[in-house]
């Protein structure tokens, strides 16, 4: 069974078309990107696959169970649309350690072990109001992955990063491939699509074009 199964999907936005009766079936542990210009709804599909936007008409299903009926936020995704909001005048740990009292799934040890990972310091006394946009971005990767989560749902991860971090969380995002997590991704960068995706869709005339090749 797909993880995640869209089914005959519209959506318009804002007057305009974004989708046309489109269907897509993704199968665990392999990693899928999306490509697509700029306004194409790289970003509203994801949102749609996460419950926080639904679609006009059709049927989005996640492990079997229909967003917006059966299940209204995807349990075990890791999402990474829109940089998250943070609390200014808080350290990056202290963040994280927010978003992680929601659940009550891992200690403070995961939550160091994760930042160091994505290239963070975890002791780091520096407020994220402070924080470049590359280390945001890092830190939007570590709540993403900090609860080790099965999908994660990843738009524009890469944006900020230097080399060397991009380097880095692709070499992570391949190991969890290995794990049998499930990725969906979108990066303006072919690199980082031709090196991660097993599968590559492209967003055009309001469908869902495959390029594999």
């Amino acid at each position: 069974m797909s993880v995640i199964s869209l089914r005959n999907v519209s959506k318009s936005y804002k007057g305009l078309t974004l989708f046309d009766n489109i269907d897509l079936s993704i199968e665990q542990g392999k990693i899928y990107g999306f490509v697509g210009p700029n306004g194409s709804g790289k970003s509203v599909l994801f949102k749609m696959i996460c419950g926080f936007v639904f679609p006009d008409s059709g049927k989005i299903l996640v492990d079997g169970l229909e967003m917006g009926k059966s299940k209204r936020f995807p349990e075990n995704f890791g999402i990474i649309i829109d940089r998250p909001g943070y609390i200014a005048n808080k350290t990056g740990f202290q963040n994280l350690k927010e978003l992680a009292l929601i659940r009550g799934k891992i200690n403070d040890d995961k939550i160091s072990e994760t930042m160091k990972i994505v290239g963070l310091e975890p002791q780091a006394k520096q407020k994220v109001k402070n924080y470049s946009l590359g280390m945001k971005q890092k830190l939007a990767i570590a709540q993403s992955i900090m609860e080790d989560q099965k999908v994660l749902i990843l738009d524009e991860a890469f944006n900020a990063l230097d080399a060397e971090s991009v380097e880095r969380i692709r070499n992570l995002l391949l190991s969890y491939k290995e794990e049998g997590r499930t990725i969906l991704i979108t990066s303006h960068n072919k690199e980082d699509i031709n090196l991660l995706c097993d599968h590559v869709f492209r967003i055009n005339n309001h469908k869902l074009e495959s390029l594999d090749r």
